[in-house]
């Protein structure tokens, strides 16, 4: 059987270190098909961009946040792939803007 809250614990225990022991952030926003926008606070993981913070602005202007303090709720949750802006449509953007939408 599948320790679920050790497997929780140990993601909590990861996004948080690599939060907490970052220092380069990078910063990006998508745009979807439905009109939402994505951004991400990433940093560099292993030779991969790992997201430790990403929020979700809906067309309606709901936001959704998720980073080692909130993984995930019934909208959706702080993704575990890592991110790719040489093949993924992904815009960099100052670390300001993230924080304006982080923040709002």
């Amino acid at each position: 059987m599948v320790d679920l809250e050790r497997i929780k614990a140990e993601s909590v225990a990861y996004f948080r270190s690599l939060g907490e022991g970052a220092t380069l952030r990078y910063h990006f926003r998508h745009a979807d098909e439905e009109g939402g926008l994505w951004y991400f606070e990433a940093v560099p993981d292993r030779g991969e961009l790992i997201a430790i913070k990403q929020a979700e602005l809906t067309p309606a202007g709901r936001l959704h946040r998720y980073s080692w303090e909130h993984l995930e709720d019934e909208h959706g949750f702080l993704t575990d792939q890592a991110l790719a802006p040489e093949e993924d449509p992904l815009e960099a953007i100052p670390a300001k803007e993230f924080q304006r939408v982080w923040t709002r």
